[in-house]
């Protein structure tokens, strides 16, 4: 397998990683005042992008995992 695709992965592996910590999980300071956990709330600004980058990192690595399969083989 190439070199350049094997660090292609590890770098996006790491990128999906480190976008996956950021993204915010939890109410916050919500529950602290009483704030239900299950109401239902869209994703706006940064935490929709945050979603999306995380969606194509992770369908960049499936096409360079299945593409790193098919050349070894």
């Amino acid at each position: 397998m190439p070199t350049y695709l094997m660090v292609a992965q590890i770098l996006v592996a790491i990128a999906l990683i480190a976008v996956i910590l950021v993204q915010v999980h939890g109410g916050g300071l919500g529950g602290i005042f009483g704030q239900a956990d299950t109401v239902y709330r869209t994703r706006r600004g940064v935490e929709k992008s945050l979603m999306r980058f995380t969606i194509a990192l992770v369908v960049v690595l499936i096409i360079l995992s299945f593409w790193a399969a098919k050349i070894k083989s």
